[in-house]
């Protein structure tokens, strides 16, 4: 089934049904994700997919350069669409610390190709 089957199947439903979807998407979520953390040392505190070495920040860029979310969880298939969801609440939740560590970054890409 494709996506947009699905969602001409989900239009379908009544109110009552599409919540019970919701929901159940929710609990896939909640049960499949690892969350964000910020471990001192790791990848200089920045936030990161839990139990990965993957910054927030990092996916933020993917996406500005116009990366789907399939491609980038093609380019890190151990990451689950809900470790992706849970990137961009993170960044939404929290866009300047995720700005800074986007500038801190290209300061030391730039300070790197001077050198």
């Amino acid at each position: 089934m494709t996506v947009k089957q699905l969602e001409n199947e989900i239009l379908a439903l009544t109110k009552a049904e599409k919540v019970e979807v919701i929901q159940i998407l929710i609990e896939s979520f909640i049960h499949n994700s690892r969350g964000i953390s910020k471990t001192p040392g790791v990848v200089g505190g920045d936030a990161c997919i839990a139990k990965t070495r993957i910054p927030v920040w990092s996916l933020v860029n993917y996406r500005r350069i116009g990366a789907s979310d399939a491609q980038i969880l093609e380019a890190f298939p151990h990451l689950t669409a809900a470790d992706v969801v849970n990137a961009w609440a993170y960044a939404e939740a929290y866009p300047e610390e995720i700005e800074q560590a986007i500038r801190e970054n290209d300061e030391v890409m730039q300070e790197g190709e001077i050198a």
